[in-house]
């Protein structure tokens, strides 16, 4: 990260997105204090006093700093390889791209490479590094359905009550979400233990039922990962139609939800039809990018044993069979919640900031422009490529 003075100024000449509307003519004042920025207020330009720096915008969009809750790599790296070099790439890239916090996303592996990617993490959080802040880790779980494996590794799938959770529970202090399949004997014992320990439990690649989740919601369950991928959906036992968890996670209040917006894994259609059900305070994007983010047409790229290419724009099986994660990094998102779902520009900022922020319980601090919050926010080009970047008030990109 590379600091410049720090001294309290003001943002000028942007378009400032707030979570409930844009402001023309308002300036974002950052104070300074003891090298750590707040955004002490937004004021309009001819309130800001004569003495206070300035900052010219250029007009661009001001945003909050944007927060990935599910990604898993860039440029031929995953947070599966615990390295150095593979998470220096992966957080400079998504830094480069306005992106101010994310969570690792990890996929189901044997189990003594999660622990050795736990390790990892919890070490790298606790050291000062470049690149986008590690908020913690996301694991889309071995606890999940083969029939939804999608490209998840299959021989790394097992049992919530085979004994292996409880070397999990011991990285509690960095694991954030748990991607389970509810349906499996004991995912709502194994959903009990991981709310109690503070860790957010997910419901995905998964064939339940509406009875399955609603149970699992008994014991802690509150967000879906990656809507109309790797889910179940409508079925008929005899005469009656059974709901699954697409269905829930479409109507049911007591759900966060995430999307791939990358208008590949979703045609615009599925993506309004989210829109429309959820609304902009349950619904967020997210890139769930492998990594054959930023790589060219017709790459191959890894996550753990099992290797992909990517094709028309997104991760592929080869066989063709399932996508295998996007190749969109989470910025390039905003143009298709705007431009193609058709959303307000606030509400797709919210769907990639506020709303994550929420779902980490870290609204209180991040996630919009509001006086007392952490300085992350960027500055964005007509076209979303972030022309600055900003943490705790220090220009990082």
């Amino acid at each position: 990260m590379t600091n410049e003075p720090q001294t309290s100024f003001a943002l000028v000449n942007g378009r400032v997105v707030l979570p409930d509307r844009i402001a023309d003519g308002q300036a974002v004042v950052i104070e300074i204090h003891n090298s750590v920025g707040k955004i002490g207020a937004l004021l309009a330009h001819d309130q800001l006093p004569p003495n206070l720096p300035r900052f010219d915008a250029g007009g661009r969009w001001i945003t909050p700093g944007l927060i990935d809750v599910h990604t898993h790599g860039a440029l031929g790296y995953t947070f599966n390889e615990p390295t150095e070099l593979a998470f220096c790439t992966i957080l400079e890239e998504n830094l480069r791209r306005g992106v101010t916090g994310l969570l690792a996303t990890v996929g189901a592996a044997p189990l003594v490479d999660l622990n050795e990617i736990f390790t990892f993490a919890r070490r790298w959080m606790a050291g000062t590094h470049s690149g986008t802040p590690l908020l913690g880790v996301h694991l889309e779980s071995p606890y999940t359905s083969p029939a939804q494996a999608g490209a998840l590794d299959r021989s790394s799938l097992r049992l919530p009550l085979d004994g292996s959770a409880d070397s999990l529970l011991e990285y509690a202090d960095v694991l954030r979400i748990l991607v389970l399949a509810p349906e499996l004997p004991g995912a709502a014992e194994l959903a009990a233990r991981l709310t109690e320990r503070g860790v957010i439990v997910a419901a995905g690649h998964s064939m339940a039922k509406e009875q399955d989740v609603l149970a699992a919601m008994q014991s802690g369950l509150r967000h879906v990962t990656h809507l109309f991928s790797a889910m179940s959906t409508t079925v008929r036992e005899g005469p009656w139609r059974k709901p699954g968890l697409l269905e829930t996670a479409l109507v049911n209040p007591g759900l966060t939800v995430e999307m791939i917006a990358d208008n590949r894994h979703l045609p615009p259609t599925l993506m309004k039809l989210a829109y429309n059900a959820i609304g902009p305070d349950r619904l967020m994007a997210v890139s769930d990018a492998l990594s054959g983010a930023g790589l060219p047409e017709g790459a191959h790229f890894r996550m753990g044993s099992m290797e992909y290419e990517v094709a028309d724009g997104v991760g592929m099986m080869f066989d063709r069979s399932a996508f295998a994660g996007s190749t969109t990094l989470l910025n390039q998102m905003i143009p298709v919640l705007t431009d193609v779902v058709g959303i307000p520009l606030w509400e797709a900022i919210r769907m990639v900031s506020l709303n994550p922020a929420r779902l980490l319980q870290l609204d209180s601090r991040k996630g919009s422009l509001e006086a007392g919050k952490d300085a992350d926010l960027v500055l964005f080009n007509p076209d979303f490529t972030a022309w600055r970047t900003m943490i705790a008030g220090q220009w990082v990109h």
